[in-house]
């Protein structure tokens, strides 16, 4: 195991790896932000992170999701991007959870335990539940708002939440948390991109909305979530 963190402690130093080690993470959504960050985190020294997402590949994700392949396909996510980020550090504690965030799940999560949580939830419910719960924690939030429908990465920034401009799903988590009066009880950053949303939407025959993504933009949103936590541990 000699020599993977060696680049790494040369530019960060000894004291900055120990201190990525004993931190515990947690990352809810391993799609095509969410996926990227965690590995991201694994190859940077974090060595105990928790990975949650009920999903399963399917053929639409492998235009930006770090597992998606064709040899991926239908398997669960958590558990391929398991198997590779065991691949990266054998020794680091994954621990990879298939189910969702919601009201009726939430209770099975015990985020006190955990020093960081990330948030690259898709559901604009289920991520307002998590902001809320994990803003009662003491652990730090990372958010994610809408990489879908941009292409230009150059445009990405970093916020407080109340300060996020030009994002829809920053505007709509506000106003859900204003007509429900409730809000969260600590500032947190997210990760945005104030770029004007392209018109890249179709519906499926069950009246779901899809948008349009790119790997360069969605994949860059969870570099920059992974380097909010290296750089606050640091």
């Amino acid at each position: 195991m000699n020599g993977i963190f060696e680049r790494t402690e040369l530019l960060l130093g000894t004291e900055a790896i120990k201190r990525l080690s004993q931190k515990k993470v947690i990352v809810f959504g391993v799609g095509g932000v969410g996926s990227w960050c965690a590995e991201s985190l694994v190859r940077s020294g974090i060595c105990n992170l928790t990975i949650v997402d009920s999903d399963c590949v399917c053929a639409s994700n492998i235009n930006r999701q770090l597992m998606a392949t064709v040899s991926s396909l239908n398997k669960p996510k958590v558990k391929v991007l398991h198997q590779r980020l065991l691949d990266i550090n054998p020794k680091a504690e994954i621990t990879a959870l298939q189910k969702v965030y919601c009201e009726q799940t939430a209770a099975d999560f015990n985020l006190d335990k955990y020093d960081y949580i990330i948030d690259a939830i898709d559901s604009l419910k289920d991520k307002a539940l998590l902001i809320l719960s994990a803003c009662k924690t003491t652990a730090v939030l990372f958010s994610s708002m809408g990489a879908a429908l941009k292409t230009d990465p150059l445009r990405i920034k970093v916020a407080e939440f109340w300060k996020v401009e030009g994002d829809p799903l920053a505007r709509a988590l506000r106003k859900r948390f204003k007509s429900q009066g409730q809000y969260p009880n600590k500032k947190f950053f997210c990760v945005f991109s104030d770029e004007l949303p392209h018109a890249a939407i179709q519906s499926n025959d069950d009246g779901s909305r899809v948008n349009g993504t790119v790997m360069h933009v969605t994949a860059s949103f969870g570099l920059v979530l992974a380097s909010l936590v290296i750089k606050d541990v640091c």
